[in-house]
């Protein structure tokens, strides 16, 4: 152990000192320890929430997604579906027709997102977590096409699972009409599905409905064009590697995106708040932590005749400056150690037991989620240490300068 913290130590657990200072240094100690564990927890929050909504997005969007760099659909040959299959990595291809169109139930109508996919969707088995109600099959026996819908969607329409006999139309204008007239239904397609099945994810997917591929391009006019193409990688494969595959095989002709490019705006969202809440924590840490400072100038004006007597036995003011950033090292560090361990234990306690619900039903979650990253605890520990140097070199400096001066006169 070494001459500053020795003497820091011996100062900091020093019976002899002013009460007042005592008080203020456990001041500091306690803000510091609560910022720290404030710190920890938000940020395990915030990595809590990108892995849930990573979760959300596994349930419904696809590991890679392909569309045309240019328009909005593109027809998909057969020379074009092996190429995609054949690719290392690639599990599934489900070609996928998704616009807007209008949806009625009776006497209800709602515009509705509509996605048309073929057969491999259900192989898939994303959605089998989401349902709620139904079953998720789309071709039924004797061609039978069935429609699988949002909570949202069957809320608006008031749709009955247990109904058989409504079906579910859904209206879309034919591309054939230079003018729409909305009161003919002449300039519509029209299509009837049944109503097989609900699922509910959450709200930025509560207008979709899902019906066989086959119908919907009927609806859409498409022909054999399609909007995209869906990616479901192999157990094992690494998304970046058949990603830049996928890029290679189809060049420039097609974007290729996995799922977090595909929901980039809402993790960048995420990121950005998660860095100005450390801001904005770090910013709370050094105002508690500013009573550092205060101490540490009261305990240089109770200590300078130790520190003159220190230059008579010839210390250096480097010395005396280490005496005084040891000492406020000691008050922050512990405070900073205590609010770690709080801060770890909270997250574990929420991670294993769920303390803290969210207030509502969830088949992805119910309680608050959180993920205790090892590189956001060490980004803590350097904040601590900064902001104590920050604080605590001041009043070091002055306590070396008052101690010489009082040594010399």
């Amino acid at each position: 152990m070494n001459l500053p913290f020795r003497i820091a130590r011996r100062y900091f657990f020093s019976r002899n000192k002013r009460s007042f200072i005592s008080i203020i240094a456990l001041i500091a100690m306690i803000g510091v320890a609560v910022g720290t564990m404030a710190m920890v927890v938000v940020l395990s929050v915030f990595n809590g929430m990108e892995d849930l909504n990573r979760q959300i997005f596994k349930t419904f969007d696809a590991d890679i997604k392909i569309t045309p760099t240019e328009g909005r659909r593109f027809e998909v040959p057969d020379s074009l579906l092996r190429q995609i299959q054949t690719t290392p990595g690639v599990g599934l291809v489900t070609q996928v027709i998704e616009d807007n169109a209008l949806a009625r139930y009776g006497d209800h109508q709602t515009i509705v997102r509509l996605k048309g996919v073929d057969s491999t969707y259900q192989q898939r088995g994303q959605l089998n977590t989401a349902l709620i109600e139904g079953s998720l099959q789309l071709y039924g026996p004797q061609g039978t096409a069935f429609a699988v819908l949002s909570e949202g969607v069957r809320n608006a329409l008031l749709v009955s699972m247990s109904d058989y006999l409504t079906p579910i139309e859904l209206w879309y204008p034919r591309s054939d009409r230079r003018t729409l007239n909305f009161n003919n239904p002449d300039a519509f397609n029209q299509i009837a599905l049944r109503p097989g099945g609900t699922f509910f994810i959450e709200s930025r997917y509560d207008d979709y409905i899902l019906a066989p591929l086959p119908a919907v391009a009927e609806l859409l006019q498409f022909g054999t064009q399609r909007t995209s193409l869906e990616v479901q990688l192999a157990p094992g494969a690494e998304p970046e590697a058949v990603q830049r595959r996928l890029r290679k095989v189809l060049t420039d002709v097609f974007t290729v995106k996995n799922r977090d490019e595909l929901n980039a705006d809402l993790l960048r969202a995420i990121r950005v708040e998660k860095l100005f809440v450390t801001i904005t924590l770090s910013f709370i840490i050094l105002v508690a932590a500013i009573n550092i400072f205060f101490s540490l100038s009261m305990l240089a004006i109770e200590k300078k005749s130790d520190v003159a007597m220190l230059y008579a036995m010839g210390a250096t003011s480097r010395l005396i400056r280490s005496v005084f950033l040891a000492e406020g090292a000691i008050v922050a560090l512990t405070g900073a150690l205590v609010g770690l361990a709080a801060g770890v234990g909270i997250c574990w306690l929420q991670q294993e037991y769920g303390l803290v619900s969210m207030g509502m039903v969830s088949s992805l979650v119910d309680a608050y989620p959180v993920k205790l990253v090892w590189t956001d605890v060490a980004v803590t520990g350097i904040i601590i240490v900064l902001i104590t140097l920050t604080v605590s070199f001041l009043p070091a400096r002055r306590a070396a300068e008052a101690g010489r001066l009082a040594h010399l006169g």
